[in-house]
């Protein structure tokens, strides 16, 4: 169901407030560029220093915003169950096409508390739900019999991979199978995770090359293999800049530096030092994206 170039896409902030025009230029950026879904909410979006009423109204402008032109899944995950089923209700009501699940962070649930979560939700909601599976940034690795038990709920289509061991991604795609679509949630592991049988990419790098992204799944599809490691290949200097601080730190930077949005991040999330901002600015001139 969700498949190809899915932006993570960034939450613009002006004077310490969402830019809600800011965000409406974004949508109609990815629209033309023709990203194949849009994902407000999730780590790259900051959801984590988002009100609940800010995470609502987000999810809401960016479906308005879309007008159905674009796909929009709505990152609505918490580590508490209830929070996330009330995100996920309100996304399902603003008219979203689905909704991005993360594993519960800091509590560290058990396997089985991670299945009675996901489980929960999709019971809760008829919504498509993609499950995120981060244990950098959780604190839980979600193992693949968890996930094939999940794979057998009907509303659970699809699981973004962020563990980054591309051994868990293609075992999780061999015992799934089409039961469960298969995404990359790493920019710098999107071509082996496509050649293990995944469909796709949760990007970051997308915010600011969307053409290079959908690009380059695009190539996969077509079987333009050769092609397809070229786009891969060119883009990884990119990508790696992305990360040489806590995401989203170094893609707003970027955005800003490029005229896109204002920059600002949201404490505890604090501006680059000046180290950093120099290589970010030396890759973003090797590909023409700032004088």
């Amino acid at each position: 169901m969700f498949r190809g170039s899915i932006v993570a896409l960034v939450t613009p902030f002006k004077k310490r407030r969402v830019d809600y025009k800011a965000l409406q230029k974004l949508v109609d950026f990815h629209v033309k560029a023709g990203t194949h879904a849009i994902l407000p909410c999730g780590t790259t979006g900051e959801s984590a220093t988002l009100s609940m009423e800010e995470h609502a109204d987000v999810i809401e402008a960016v479906v308005s915003a879309a007008a159905g032109r674009i796909p929009v899944i709505a990152g609505t995950g918490a580590n508490n169950t209830k929070e996330a089923i009330e995100l996920t209700k309100h996304a399902k009501k603003a008219g979203a096409d689905g909704s991005l699940q993360v594993c519960p962070y800091y509590n560290k649930p058990t396997q089985e508390g991670l299945y009675r979560h996901f489980k929960t939700i999709a019971e809760e909601v008829d919504i498509p739900i993609i499950l995120y599976n981060i244990p950098s940034r959780t604190g839980v690795n979600m193992s693949v019999e968890t996930i094939q038990r999940l794979s057998e709920i009907k509303n659970i289509v699809a699981i973004k991979e962020a563990s980054g061991n591309l051994s868990q991604m293609a075992e999780i795609k061999r015992v799934c199978k089409d039961k469960l679509t298969l995404l990359s949630g790493d920019d710098a592991l999107t071509l082996p995770v496509l050649s293990v049988g995944g469909e796709g990419v949760i990007s970051v790098v997308a915010n600011i090359v969307p053409e290079k992204v959908v690009q380059l799944i695009n190539a996969w599809n077509n079987r333009e293999i050769e092609r397809a490691r070229d786009i891969y290949l060119d883009l990884l200097p990119l990508v790696k800049a992305m990360f040489i601080e806590t995401n989203p730190i170094p893609v707003k930077t970027a955005m800003g530096l490029m005229g896109m949005i204002s920059p600002e991040l949201r404490l505890p999330l604090c501006e680059m030092g000046k180290e950093n901002l120099d290589k970010l600015r030396k890759v973003l001139r090797s590909y023409g994206l700032v004088k």
